[in-house]
């Protein structure tokens, strides 16, 4: 399991996928990051890490900042009756990040595929993301085909869904 940044920075090198960094003070919300977000371009990104009634089934979902998730609507789309934020020992567990650093980088370390990947189609068009390097100290700039590299190594798919705003 990759737990740091900077040994997850290295398997970005050794993996030849390519981004910009940035350092900040520690940042837990969305609204605390844009404080500190780049001038370059790229999607502000908000991962939710979410878990059905029976934690039988986990889901990350990476939306735009500015987007507010109907959790129930998406429940109902998922096939999920009752979706909740997953707990934390899960969230370590599956993506070696704590609450305040989920993001969909986190990838990396669930080799199970526990976790199912969701994206909102409203981001997906977009040319550069910003993440979290498992870190919230830190934002990565990411154009499209370093992401889209980064889910195929993981083996992770990215199911593009309209997400419908709360």
């Amino acid at each position: 399991m990759i737990l740091s940044e900077e040994e997850f920075l290295d398997y970005l090198d050794s993996n030849h996928i390519s981004y910009q960094r940035l350092t900040h003070p520690a940042v837990y919300t969305c609204e605390q990051a844009e404080r500190f977000r780049p001038k370059s371009q790229g999607v502000s990104t908000k991962n939710l890490f979410l878990a059905d009634k029976k934690q039988a089934n986990f889901y990350l979902v990476m939306l735009a900042c500015e987007k507010r998730l109907d959790i129930s609507q998406l429940g109902q789309r998922l096939g999920s009756s009752k979706l909740h934020f997953g707990n934390e020992a899960r969230l370590l567990e599956f993506l070696g990040v704590t609450p305040g650093a989920v993001t969909v980088l986190g990838l990396v370390n669930d080799t199970g595929q526990r976790v199912s990947l969701f994206v909102d189609r409203q981001i997906w068009g977009e040319e550069y993301f910003l993440c979290h390097p498992l870190v919230n100290t830190a934002t990565l700039l990411l154009a499209k085909p370093s992401l889209v590299k980064f889910f195929e190594l993981t083996d992770h798919k990215p199911h593009i869904i309209d997400i419908a705003p709360a």
